[in-house]
């Protein structure tokens, strides 16, 4: 038990008793264990999203080739955890996965509906030479606009250090671990 205990801590990072917990819950199986700890970060993220996050750091990644990097702003709500090395390696995580990834936005709603009206029309135009009927090009081109616009958002994309799990995923796993609201106020990438 002890073993296993350690062997998910090392995994999660979550504390302890919530790691012992969640075994018994899950009857000895580390994944179902896994998964339980995730649901509960998940609803602490939930019950903390409306608190206010005006601590943080700007952290700036700049890949080895000098040519491309980044600058993000992460927030949180103490400077305690703002000065903590966990959140601070979590941020530079964050500005290289902007730097390789290339979000535009940092949420999917926060595409500017003249960006995706404009890549409606092209899709239009494409599903229309394909001879697509007409019922069925309004469904594909709900499904285009999703991924084209949770491709083209920061907490959308499958972070690039573990493709399993999203960006906003990963701020969840943050939140429920570190215990404070943590949210992405900026981003800013710079390319020559």
């Amino acid at each position: 038990m002890f073993e296993l205990v350690k062997k998910i801590r090392e995994r999660t990072g979550a504390g302890m008793v919530a790691i012992k917990k969640a075994v018994d819950e899950a009857g000895g199986d580390e994944e179902k264990a896994i998964e339980i700890l995730r649901k509960q970060g998940q609803s602490k993220a939930a019950k903390k999203a409306d608190r206010a996050a005006n601590e943080g750091v700007v952290v700036s990644y700049v890949h080895s080739n000098n040519k491309v990097g980044a600058l993000v702003k992460v927030l949180c709500e103490t400077d305690f955890v703002a000065r903590n090395e966990e959140f601070i390696a979590f941020a530079k995580d964050i500005a290289m996965h902007i730097t390789a990834m290339s979000p535009k936005f940092i949420k999917p709603e926060d595409m500017p509906i003249e960006v995706v009206e404009k890549e409606k029309e092209i899709w239009r135009a494409l599903l229309a030479s394909e001879g697509k009927p007409a019922d069925m090009v309004e469904k594909i081109m709900a499904g285009k606009e999703k991924k084209f616009r949770e491709e083209s958002a920061l907490l959308t994309q499958p972070f690039v250090k573990n493709p399993e799990i999203t960006i906003g995923e990963m701020i969840v796993e943050k939140i429920g671990k570190m215990g404070e609201n943590i949210q992405i106020g900026e981003i800013s990438r710079i390319e020559l």
